[in-house]
């Protein structure tokens, strides 16, 4: 008598007849574009009717135009996109990623939080879906804090729970300390109020390039091999943070980074010396949640010790992960749900990884 296959494998295969359960130890071998699109229509769009793609006006400050001469500094417009899920009759969480990501990187956690939260993940000016700067100099720390701030002063919606990674809790540090009444709880997903310059000086030599990717197998290969410390992840998680970084273009003839070399390269000439926002970090009042990836070079024990030593933080260690956690796994965001509801238990805790969100078991 036949094995009668399991309840997620029924579920699959009734909501996509195309579906097929992967085989353990096997990657998809993707030829063609055709074939790369036809997978993307699976994974990526199982999302579309889950979110409301919406737009803003981020308008840049003369004060950040530092490098144009004064007879050229004016306020002028960069349209900024973002991802907006659940009511907004929730708590708001705010949500933004690092250097080069996309605010599609928040998809699984937008949808594991979207029952009980409104979920705005935006995109970078320079990245994404966002428009671009005038000047490669108008990238800075700084028009991130701004734009982090601007955001939440669009969505009129009062303190929000702000959720930053890798650059985005940098920006959400210093902006939590400038402007406390903007939020009410933080979330540092593998960053603290310092990072050291060799960590920094590796990771922007990486960044600063353009590329084509010719063929879906040289697509999956190079951003799989940059996307080694984001722990145990399958196959379809990586495709959807690997889909949303880049884009078709037709003038070369394959995909490309879906962001603005410049913001990479301005972030390379600041990268050349450590980060220290420590006195930003004393005047952040409201309660923390940091989560570290144990493998992590950017978020190092000595800093976490004296994050801890000089405020209330809560602790969630992810094992086998690096610097970023892509906050995909069911068990992370089950314990940033609880602690977002007051229930987050001890101070310090690792979490165990779930079972893959593609696992048919």
């Amino acid at each position: 008598m036949a094995r009668k296959p399991a309840a997620s494998v029924r579920r699959a295969r009734r909501h996509d007849p195309d579906w097929e359960p992967p085989i353990p130890g096997r990657r998809r071998v993707l030829k063609t574009w055709d074939e790369y699109m036809a997978l993307a229509k699976r994974v990526v769009g199982r999302f579309h009717d889950k979110f409301e793609l919406r737009h803003f006006d981020y308008w840049h400050p003369k004060r950040l135009q530092r490098h144009s001469a004064p007879r050229f500094r004016k306020p002028y417009p960069v349209k900024i996109a973002y991802s907006d899920w659940g009511s907004p009759k929730n708590p708001t969480i705010v949500c933004c990623g690092g250097v080069a990501n996309t605010s599609m990187r928040f998809n699984y956690l937008a949808g594991d939080l979207m029952s009980d939260f409104r979920v705005v993940c935006f995109d970078w000016v320079g990245r994404g879906l966002s428009a671009w700067m005038a000047d490669e100099t108008d990238y800075s720390l700084q028009t991130y804090v701004e734009q982090l701030r601007q955001m939440i002063v669009h969505l009129e919606c009062g303190p929000v729970i702000v959720l930053g990674s890798s650059l985005g809790g940098s920006a959400a540090i210093e902006l939590t300390a400038k402007h406390p009444a903007l939020v009410s709880r933080l979330i540092l997903n593998d960053i603290g109020p310092f990072i050291p310059k060799n960590r920094r000086k590796r990771r922007s030599q990486t960044l600063a390039r353009h590329y084509v990717f010719r063929d879906p197998a040289d697509l999956l290969r190079k951003i799989g091999a940059s996307q080694k410390n984001d722990g145990p992840i399958s196959d379809d998680i990586r495709f959807n943070v690997t889909f949303h970084q880049t884009k078709w273009s037709d003038e070369e003839g394959g995909r490309i980074y879906r962001h603005d070399v410049r913001a990479l390269q301005a972030f390379k000439a600041d990268a050349q010396e450590s980060l220290d926002q420590w006195s930003y970090w004393d005047r952040v009042k409201c309660p923390v949640l940091l989560i570290h990836g144990m493998l992590s070079d950017a978020l190092l024990p000595p800093t976490i010790k004296r994050m801890r030593n000089s405020h209330k933080v809560k602790v969630m260690h992810v094992p086998d992960t690096g610097h970023t956690p892509v906050l995909s796994d069911r068990n992370q965001n089950w314990f940033i749900h609880e602690w977002l509801k007051g229930r987050g238990g001890i101070g310090e805790w690792t979490v165990l990884h779930a079972r893959q969100r593609d696992d048919p078991r």
